[in-house]
């Protein structure tokens, strides 16, 4: 593969089980103008075999178990634009070490990783202890289910869970799942190099939650996510080195946390929904900043899951209800909707017209 290296350090062949294991595997994305290579993803064991349980069921499809695996993304300025286009086909690679296609996929104490090397300072966070189940991707048995795959995920992200459940049909023409995911109690001090990377500031305490639940199908969606800070604290005694201008920065986010905070639990929420065309999605952001409002001067939303969305809920958009500050602020909606309609006509018109053009 272009751009990359790699290496095995072994392979055992399990002839009578239908499978091999590769043992020890790396693969390392190499800069095409410095030499310098970068770890992309690794591996300590990847199993490949035919998936028993299917085959009794009359279907010859494989399993892939990956133990210790480590995949890493990176962001840098070493490559220059015009060789960034990636000219690895993976799909090609997976197809010849897998000539069946995967019905079950399983990752034990997985490890997903972002490096930003280019920013003040540099960003190294991670996902770990990630432990993934996917079931019946080829819908070789439990066929009459209009969601016949699952997908379950756990993982750790600094003093917190996530939790992600889903199932799906990928076999669909449109994309069609139901999906919850929750993470809890991440711990916000120990993402300080991100915070100060991308906002040039400094959080002495609080802990993050995030809440999701999306559905899919027949090409529309529907979902929302619940996003929960608690205990926040971002300018304390640890900023006193601080410059002016730093210190009036986090002074004023401090202070819109505070703002938009729950004084009775100590925490700062919201739930945002959304829903619409699988290609033209939509977020109401003024329902958006009255949730934040409703949660800061009236009541606290409850850190967990709603159950309220799946694949039955997802139904073609009608128009939502204008909420208090919508239609204050948005009274000019319609008009700016018809003109884009306008505008969209005549596009269209004109595309017809070069058509015409060039027969």
């Amino acid at each position: 593969m272009n751009g990359y290296y790699g290496h095995i350090e072994d392979i055992d062949l399990a002839i009578i089980r239908g499978a091999y294991k590769i043992d020890s595997i790396y693969l390392n994305k190499s800069d095409t103008i410095t030499g310098k290579q970068t770890p992309f993803f690794a591996s300590s064991e990847i199993d490949l075999s035919v998936e028993w349980k299917a085959l009794f069921k009359g279907s010859i499809v494989g399993e892939l178990k990956l133990d210790r695996p480590f995949l890493l993304f990176t962001k840098d300025k070493v490559e220059p634009k015009e060789v960034v286009k990636d000219s690895a086909d993976f799909r090609k690679i997976l197809d010849k070490f897998m000539p069946l296609s995967i019905n079950r996929c399983e990752i034990n104490n997985g490890k997903i990783q972002y490096n930003d090397f280019t920013s003040k300072p540099k960003v190294d966070i991670a996902m770990t202890n990630l432990h993934l189940l996917a079931q019946n991707l080829r819908n070789s048995y439990d066929s009459t289910s209009v969601l016949p795959a699952t997908i379950n995920a756990t993982s750790n992200i600094y003093d917190g869970t996530l939790r992600m459940d889903a199932k799906l049909n990928p076999l669909a023409d449109d994309p069609t799942f139901d999906m919850s995911a929750e993470l809890k109690n991440t711990n916000l001090v120990k993402l300080n190099d991100f915070f100060q990377a991308y906002a040039k500031i400094d959080v002495n305490k609080g802990k993050f939650g995030l809440y999701t639940e999306v559905a899919a199908k027949d090409g529309a969606f529907a979902g929302y996510v619940k996003p929960l800070i608690q205990d926040l604290d971002i300018l304390g005694k640890e900023d006193r080195k601080d410059n002016i201008f730093q210190k009036l920065w986090e002074a004023v986010a401090g202070g819109v946390g505070e703002l938009f905070e729950n004084q009775r639990k100590d925490q700062v929420a919201t739930k945002i929904p959304f829903k619409g065309k699988i290609d033209e999605p939509k977020t109401n952001i003024w329902l958006a900043i009255t949730n934040i409002l409703q949660n800061a001067f009236i009541h606290a939303l409850q850190p967990s899951i709603d159950n309220e969305i799946n694949i039955a809920s997802v139904k073609n958009p009608k128009e939502d209800k204008k909420t208090f500050l919508q239609k204050i602020f948005s009274k000019d909606d319609k008009g700016k909707k018809d003109k884009e309609d306008k505008k969209d006509k005549k596009k269209e018109k004109d595309k017809d017209k070069d058509k015409k053009d060039k027969k």
